[in-house]
């Protein structure tokens, strides 16, 4: 179905949590040496006898890791619990070479917090790689505030990843590849709080920003550093019991859970109105036909037979430590919003672009150092027009943006004094993009300075009301949409560098004359 039915409309509701698995950013591996993030690299290169589950080897613990898990716990506004234990979840399958994994269960590291967030009033754009600053176009202003609770944040290993070649004429089967084997991760458990597809991807959305921005991960979907697993029931609106959960997997984008979560819905909501029983099961999304499916009877914790890792001590949240990672800390995206809303007069939906990537507004607050504060609304437009433009079509970062902060701040501000006509200050950040020299320096190599001269801009207006006999006409009988016109010979003939305020100004007092 292309979309699920609305529960004002059908009387029951969804509700649904959210299991999100995040790569943390080390060098190293949860357990071992190997290098983490190895999932490009060839196959089984980034491996040892701990991450492959060979006999005698003994797991040590990432120390950075467990710092990126409670810089994460703490940007989350969770509590740091003060005794964490490691568990074995024992299960068998060809990626998990000791047939069981490290995680935890009974005792995580993290509890309770929240992502704050707002519901756009229609469909945006996000998701994707994490390095790619969004189009203005992509970012919705307004709709309505949501939070959804954290139940726990726990750490964990992860396993390897299968690569299914059947048909193939190489191959007729599936290859294992144990470089992501034992990788650090965190799985961060909603509570049942999310009741669209809609809502799920904008917490989705939020989520990762404060992830980037604590420097926790890259949160790279494409390299599977930011996974996520969908639970979700159906119930009467207003019933407080909780129907029978079904769990959804295989969700490799935000737009993929937002529809998932939207079909099962409606597929669950069909089995109940026609009198059947929904079954806890796991299904998978099938991404072609848009459709879940059935994989599994649902596993309760109990299969796992989960019990404490007897090679790894319990995980101490030390005062000192948490104290040094809470300082470590940067400005978390929504207060960076308040004070651009606050700071610099910006508007909601300018502070969103801005800060919708953490290099994107550290750029910006190097723009408008020293510059009139006037001057700023200006090279915000820049910022999210002429540079951020020339970024998407290139599919580039702002970190290898040839334009520096500086000269964007220093034209907004020729063009605050009227040096430079907008027009001009885009054909100088042109010229500054393909060439790497500063936009100040080329405005007077090009000679692109503004002409304010009233005597020199008066003799072009007249020159253009002359070649322009009818539009001439149309002005003199009160027919002001006739300006744009003479407005245009003007530029033309003044090679586009006539002060266009002067310009307009004159051709009025010429036409009332």
């Amino acid at each position: 179905m292309t979309g699920a039915p609305t529960s004002s409309a059908c009387g029951f509701e969804m509700v649904a949590g959210l299991e999100v698995h995040c790569q943390l950013a080390t060098r190293t591996k949860l357990f071992c040496g190997c290098a983490n993030g190895a999932s490009g690299a060839e196959a089984n290169t980034a491996i040892c006898p701990v991450c492959t589950g060979q006999p005698g080897s003994l797991p040590v613990l990432n120390g950075a890791a467990v710092e990126l898990a409670f810089k994460a716990g703490l940007a989350l506004e969770c509590r740091l619990a003060e005794r964490s234990v490691f568990a074995r979840k024992n299960y068998f399958y060809p990626d998990l070479p000791k047939a069981y994994q490290i995680s935890q269960y009974e005792d995580p590291f993290a509890l309770e917090g929240g992502v704050s967030f707002q519901i756009p009033g229609v469909a945006v754009e996000a998701g994707g790689r994490a390095s790619r600053p969004p189009s203005g176009r992509a970012l919705a202003a307004g709709g309505a505030s949501k939070r959804v609770r954290l139940h726990r944040i726990h750490l964990e290993e992860d396993a390897g990843k299968l690569l299914h070649a059947i048909g193939s004429r190489e191959l007729d089967g599936s290859l294992v590849d144990f470089n992501r084997c034992g990788a650090p991760l965190i799985e961060i458990v909603t509570e049942p709080d999310v009741s669209s597809g809609k809502e799920a991807y904008a917490f989705l959305t939020a989520l990762k920003e404060v992830l980037i921005f604590a420097g926790v991960s890259d949160c790279d979907m494409e390299r599977g550093e930011l996974r996520c697993d969908a639970n979700i029931s159906v119930r009467r609106k207003g019933d407080p019991t909780l129907g029978t959960k079904v769990e959804i997997k295989n969700l490799n984008s935000f737009k993929a859970v937002k529809e998932a979560l939207d079909h099962e819905f409606g597929r669950q909501l069909g089995v109940l109105q026609a009198g059947g029983r929904i079954l806890q099961e796991t299904m998978l999304w099938n991404a072609d036909s848009h459709r879940t499916e059935a994989m599994r009877v649902k596993e309760e914790a109990h299969d796992y037979r989960y019990f404490p890792d007897p090679d790894l001590v319990p995980l101490v949240a030390e005062a000192r430590l948490v104290e040094r990672v809470r300082g470590a800390l940067p400005e978390l995206p929504a207060s960076r919003r308040r004070r651009y809303i606050a700071a610099f007069g910006l508007s909601e939906y300018d502070s969103q672009v801005l800060v919708s990537e953490r290099a994107l507004g550290d750029y910006f607050e190097e723009a408008v150092k020293g510059i009139p504060a006037e001057a700023i609304k200006v090279a915000v437009n820049l910022i999210t027009t002429e540079l951020l433009g020339r970024l998407n079509s290139g599919k580039s970062t702002i970190q290898s943006c040839p334009v520096p902060p500086a000269s964007i701040g220093g034209l907004a501000s020729l063009i605050h004094d009227g040096t430079l006509s907008t027009r001009l200050a885009k054909e100088a950040f042109a010229r500054a993009w393909e060439t790497g020299k500063a936009p100040e320096a080329l405005v007077a190599e090009l000679g692109l300075v503004q002409v304010s001269d009233e005597g020199q801009v008066k003799e072009w207006v007249k020159a253009a009301l002359q070649s322009n006999p009818k539009a001439a006409a149309d002005l003199k009988a009160g027919n002001d949409r006739a300006i744009g016109a003479v407005v245009g010979a003007v530029m033309k003939l003044s090679k586009g560098k006539a002060n266009p305020g002067l310009v307009n100004r004159l051709i009025k007092e010429a036409a009332s004359s």
